[in-house]
């Protein structure tokens, strides 16, 4: 009976921290210095950043720039989710990048209407300059396509390390499935839902990097210190990485640390660099990209030293045919 309970114990514990880690960063979503960009004379610039602090404090980081043009440039840069354009002359105009954030446009649509309430006969306008497409005008099935990448790196991770043997025939098997999953992945995606737009190589190597560096990652750990590397690999990426990745809000909405956080783990950068590859033709695409990389240099560096270790079985020899004696 004791075992009974302690297990029982152990396990509404880890139902806790599941609740916790699935939950929390959700329901704390709130605009925490979301970049945007104002444009227009610094009079008029300055009134509606008196504006924004008061209406949501803390909720926006304002970038001044000099015209439209620069608004939209920083948009499809992806320095900011978007921009607000006024006009001495006219009702301002409020630009919005739903591929960039589906939540953050809604923010600011919300935004256009608090600015067009305050001045009555007047309407403020909103574009989006970088829509989702039209087979996913909400984004819902790119936030659903985000969590395949960790599953399927995870689960390529797990197999390697139970059903082959030898660390490098296991580091070799999961690049390859990184392909065909990538492959396999962004043809579902983009080619069959038109879920993803861009390049469909870009989008495949995003998905393919983002199951490398979370499979490699995890033959890694294995490989290091056995069946509790497999329990780690899950823990860091699924539980932790997954609900701080961002994707279905904005980093800058998530908790504050936790969204910069996100970001240096494959999950919050594979979706980052996946929404760069497919709606912005790869603009702002280094970080993510440098983020993934550590990680696959992190796991084949596990893998190196897990094969090093002493009591570690040995690499497998290739078997040689066998010849049929000469009559």
């Amino acid at each position: 009976m004791r075992r009974v309970i302690g297990i029982a114990l152990g396990l509404s514990v880890v139902l806790g921290v599941l609740v916790t880690a699935f939950v929390w960063p959700s329901s704390e979503v709130a605009p925490r210095d979301v970049p945007i960009a104002v444009a227009g004379p610094p009079e008029a610039v300055a009134a509606v950043t008196a504006q924004l602090d008061e209406a949501v404090p803390g909720g926006f980081s304002v970038d001044e720039v000099a015209s439209e043009d620069e608004a939209r440039s920083a948009i499809s840069d992806r320095d900011v989710y978007g921009a607000i354009v006024v006009s001495p002359s006219g009702p301002p105009a409020v630009l919005t990048a739903s591929a960039a954030g589906p939540v953050v446009a809604q923010l600011l649509d919300g935004v256009a209407r608090s600015m067009a309430s305050a001045s009555p006969g007047e309407s403020a306008s909103v574009e989006d300059v970088a829509p989702l497409p039209s087979d996913d005008p909400r984004g819902t099935g790119f936030n659903a396509g985000a969590l395949p990448m960790v599953m399927g790196g995870l689960a390529v991770g797990v197999a390697m390390s139970f059903a082959i043997a030898g660390v490098w025939r296991r580091v070799l098997g999961a690049a390859l499935a990184a392909v065909g999953g990538a492959a396999a992945a962004v043809l579902v995606m983009q080619t069959w839902l038109g879920v993803l737009e861009g390049s469909w190589v870009a989008n495949a190597g995003a998905f393919a990097l983002t199951i490398a560096a979370v499979s490699l990652t995890v033959i890694g750990l294995h490989s290091l210190i056995g069946e509790a590397g497999v329990g780690l690999g899950a823990l860091l990426f699924l539980i932790v990485g997954n609900p701080l990745s961002g994707v279905t809000s904005a980093p800058e909405l998530l908790p504050s640390g936790w969204g910069t956080f996100g970001q240096l783990l494959p999950p919050g950068a594979g979706g980052t660099l996946l929404r760069s590859t497919a709606f912005f033709d790869g603009a702002a695409a280094g970080g993510p990209l440098l983020v993934l990389a550590g990680w696959i240099v992190v796991g084949l560096l596990l893998a190196a030293a897990g094969a090093r270790r002493p009591g570690a079985p040995a690499e497998p020899a290739p078997s040689e045919p066998e010849l049929s004696p000469v009559r």
